[in-house]
């Protein structure tokens, strides 16, 4: 091919934006960085980061023996938050058996939480002190305020229901029925809100003697 021709073609590749110069990729520092940690041999339990290049997304690897473990550093976190609900930030490290899945330990662990071991320590810690009575009393006021506040979320999801029409799917056709609601918001307000109110205040009022009566 003569000279001429070759220049033609390569202008012609060069409009087109496939010339060699154009599409060649040139391999910058933070691309053979990035090519240098991919070849990077790991050992079993180590775990690395790597980023795609062309979605953005950060993966989290870990290598096993023989494979590895590849997860979005997101999906990470959640599992990082996941292990902190289901810790046990009270317990005595040197000496807990929170490792243990016990169901013992998983209801102190709401309670408390520390398993089962570092509670029944604790208490005997306060008998010996002479303040597990002060103790058991706190714990007591503490369920039964527990206990309102869960009876409180009850009577908003009954207004919820009592006071809102609903709709139900009644064949393969798709019909609709509709039922209407059984009271209003001011009816439900004027009945069963105010007997509420009412058992609460009286609730909280033998509560507060209970535990003037306590301390005197």
């Amino acid at each position: 091919m003569s000279k001429k021709l070759q220049n033609v073609k390569a202008v012609q590749q060069m409009l087109e934006g496939n010339h060699k110069f154009q599409t060649k990729k040139i391999v910058g520092f933070s691309d053979a960085e990035e090519v240098a940690k991919k070849n990077t041999k790991h050992a079993p339990g180590d775990v690395w980061e790597e980023t795609d290049a062309v979605t953005g997304i950060t993966y989290v690897i870990e290598q096993r023996d023989g494979f590895r473990i590849k997860t979005i550093k997101s999906g990470k976190v959640l599992q990082e938050v996941r292990e902190e609900l289901r810790a046990y930030p009270n317990c005595r490290k040197e000496t807990c058996t929170c490792i243990t899945k016990h169901p013992l330990n998983e209801k102190m662990r709401k309670l408390h939480g520390m398993c089962f071991d570092c509670v029944i320590e604790m208490e005997h810690e306060l008998k010996k002190a002479g303040r597990f009575n002060e103790y058991e009393q706190h714990k007591i006021r503490e369920n039964k305020l527990a206990w309102l506040a869960e009876a409180e979320r009850d009577v908003a999801l009954l207004k919820e229901t009592y006071t809102q029409a609903s709709k139900f799917v009644t064949n393969s056709e798709g019909e609709q029925e509709t039922w209407t609601a059984r009271m209003t918001p001011e009816e439900f307000d004027a009945t069963i809100q105010k007997q509420f109110d009412l058992f609460k205040e009286k609730f909280l009022q033998n509560l507060d003697k209970e535990t003037n009566n306590e301390n005197n």
